[in-house]
């Protein structure tokens, strides 16, 4: 065949073409490895020819507002076995099983899986069974014996909360990892979780270190420090008053929340029934799940007389009403139809403070209303209520608040004495603080420092003000208000002698399956101290008691009391009282006295008394001579027939909780006891206590407060 001129070029061309592929084909293959493979590949073959090892961050530590550790970092062990090696699973199992807490069978299950080079068969080990495990693997290698080949114990990191239970839902708790999983240990993993470094070693093909290669070094930096504004001490008065109330009352749950009305700081914050941080129960998703809940700033609830707090300081705020102002109360108000009843009796003519001190509903109403609607919500909003307080810790909820566009006049009067609203306990307090700090409405936080890990300030808390609902003067006549309760109205129980103390009882419904419960509630109580300067504010709600007297002022109030205590005595708020506790006397000896120099000798000495009979000496006496009593204390005097037996010179105090004045009355006299009334109302303690002894004549004093 002749190859013509036209076909060499065309098969030139041919060859040309070919060629510029294959190149083609070459340069995107190589720009293809030496570009977009090149960081892949150089990993590759640095993995090849170096070896890292991580160096794993200590993560940082959460301290209270005075540099108590609240959580830290220590040292853990895991305990994990090469099936390889291991010779003997179930000699292996029988001996760690009960060291472990776990079943022999999931130990052998484990150890004999020989696909994998290792196994982890238990993380998190404490430095006691470390070191058990430890001593057994050395007696049964001198020994000689071969039933833990195979197993080893390595170090770890755990996160260790040193009080257990703790602040538990606030602190929250990391994954078995040391990742945030709740509360601030989630929030603010960033700043605590700090950076992994690492050493880069090059090796030969065996994987040995060459001598004379090169090395990296990277060090791990450190997470971050975090203090809080939350006081220990503060904290365990609030946590032990939590346990108690919880405990007494029988209670479904109990919160409670401290904070300075001053500042927005949180000083304590508890949520009831809680866990131990260091043993939560992981195995037990929504158990878990349940008690890691901050019920303080997710839950809302339905205030009841607490939120008659900011109706009042609402309308003294803007005039519809003056502390002097009269009202009469009928027992009963109606609103659209409809009827809405005070919480007790009718309290009949009042002024507006002796309602506030008496909780009275109607003249709630009546407020409600004269605010109306836009003015009211306006004051809402201005408090922060149906809004998110901003607080610095996950989970917050906004509470339930009734948009203006559709509430009815009903819905307005129901709010006024605090139904028809939903609230969390950080929400309503927070709007109680302002009402008492001169006005300022406060953004709380819980974070007063975050360090990095070389001590350098990464963040700072500071006091925010959001806004000013009220006017210093009216704050100035809500304090005078709040004190008058705690003297002389519902929240006695909370009453501090030598300190001036304010306050606001409560007592909700619960709703059950859709329909309000006539016998299970929410007691609460709002406390500040001291009354001319607050400088702490206390809310303690306790969720569901199964007493005889659930009312805030029984079930929440008394514990409110404590923490007040305890927390005033601990900051150095001294007392200011010049009174003096009555002083004991000893009871002298009257018997075989003629009854008018018996009687005579017991007023010299102090005391009271009691005649028991008729006749001209007196036989008997209790208590016997040389007893110590208060000083107008009670002497029974027998005074004729025969000398009673001492179980039949007593009687037993009956219990009147729960009762109105007339049962409580009736009750007592059926006794033959005498009642002493304090207040008005329900009975909510009496003294001496039910089921004492008690003389017969002598008198009960009774404590009846508003629900």
């Amino acid at each position: 065949m002749v190859l013509t001129g036209p076909i060499i070029r065309r098969r030139l061309a041919l060859c040309m073409a070919a060629f510029f592929l294959l190149f083609c084909a070459l340069t995107a293959r190589l720009f293809y490895l030496q570009v977009v493979q090149a960081e892949d590949l150089q990993r590759r073959a640095q993995a090849q020819w170096t070896s890292q090892s991580v160096i794993a961050p200590t993560r940082g530590k959460i301290l209270d507002r005075n540099g108590t550790v609240l959580a830290m970092s220590a040292t853990a062990y895991t305990v994990s076995a090469s099936p390889r090696q291991v010779v003997d699973p179930l000699a292996l199992a029988r001996i760690l099983a009960p060291v472990l807490d776990m079943e022999e069978e999931e130990i052998v299950r484990r150890v004999s899986d020989t696909s994998k080079g290792g196994v982890t068969i238990k993380r998190q080990l404490d430095r006691e069974i470390a070191q058990q495990i430890k001593t057994m693997m050395a007696e049964h290698t001198a020994r000689g014996s071969k039933a833990l080949s195979g197993l080893y114990l390595e170090e770890e990191s755990r996160r260790y909360y040193p009080m257990g239970e703790f602040a538990a839902q606030l602190l929250g708790l990391t994954t078995i990892d040391g990742v945030g999983q709740a509360g601030l240990e989630s929030s603010l993993d960033s700043y605590l979780s700090g950076k992994a470094g690492r050493i880069l070693e090059e090796i030969d093909g065996k994987g040995r270190e060459l001598s004379y290669g090169a090395s990296e070094y990277v060090p791990a930096v450190d997470g971050g420090s975090v203090t809080l504004t939350i006081d220990a001490s503060i904290q365990s008065f609030a946590e032990k008053a939590a346990r108690e109330a919880m405990t007494i009352n029988n209670a479904k749950a109990v919160r409670v929340l401290v904070m300075n009305p001053q500042t927005g700081e949180i000083l304590a914050m508890v949520s009831k029934p809680d866990y131990d941080l260091n043993d939560p129960p992981r195995d037990d998703v929504e158990l878990l799940t349940d008690r890691m809940r901050n019920r303080v700033i997710s839950d809302a609830y339905e205030p009841g007389s607490t939120f008659k707090i900011l109706t009042a300081a609402a309308a003294l705020d803007c005039g519809v009403t003056n502390v002097n102002e009269g009202f009469y109360c009928s027992g009963s108000i109606y609103v659209e139809g409809g009827k809405i009843k005070c919480w007790g009796n009718p309290h009949g003519a009042e002024s507006m403070a002796q309602a506030f001190a008496n909780s009275c509903n109607p003249v709630f109403v009546e407020l409600g209303l004269r605010l109306g609607i836009d003015r009211f919500y306006d004051y809402l909003e201005a408090f922060g209520i149906g809004s998110p307080t901003g607080v610095d810790i996950p989970g917050e909820a906004s509470g339930i608040v009734i948009s203006r566009n559709v509430v009815k006049r009903v819905d307005l009067a129901r709010i006024g004495f605090g139904q028809s609203i939903a609230v969390t306990p950080i929400q309503l307090l927070t709007a109680a603080c302002a009402v008492v700090n001169g006005g300022k409405l406060l953004k709380p936080y819980v974070v007063k420092e975050i360090l990095s890990g070389d001590g350098k300030v990464i963040e700072r808390g500071e006091t925010v003000v959001v806004s000013q609902p009220i006017s210093e003067k009216t704050s100035d006549t809500m304090r005078a208000l709040l004190e008058n309760v705690v003297a002389n109205g519902g929240g006695r129980n909370a009453y501090l002698e030598g300190y001036r103390v304010g306050g606001k009882t409560g007592t909700a419904q619960v709703y059950v399956d859709g329909v309000i419960s006539s016998d299970t509630h929410i007691g609460s109580f709002i406390g500040f101290a001291p009354m001319d300067d607050p400088q702490i504010a206390v809310m303690v709600i306790v969720d569901e008691a199964d007493v005889a007297v659930d009312f805030g002022s029984v079930t929440a109030a008394p514990y409110a009391k404590d923490i007040l205590q305890q927390s005033l005595n601990y900051l150095g708020v001294a007392p200011e009282t010049d009174e003096e506790p009555l002083p004991e006397v000893e009871v002298p000896d009257v018997g075989g006295m003629e009854v008018s120099d018996a009687i005579q000798t017991l007023k010299e000495s102090g005391l009271q008394y009691v005649l028991s009979g008729s006749g001209a000496k007196v036989l008997s006496q209790l208590p016997a001579p040389g007893a110590g009593m208060p000083e107008g204390s009670l002497v029974m005097l027998y005074v004729d027939g025969e000398i009673p037996a001492f179980e039949n010179a007593w009687t037993t105090a009956p219990d009147v909780r729960g009762l109105s004045v007339a049962e409580a009355n009736r009750l007592i006299r059926s006794y033959g006891l005498e009642m002493s009334v304090q207040g008005s109302g329900i009975a909510v303690s009496q003294s001496p206590l039910a089921g004492e002894q008690v003389v017969p004549s002598s008198k009960i004093t009774v404590v009846f407060e508003p629900p």
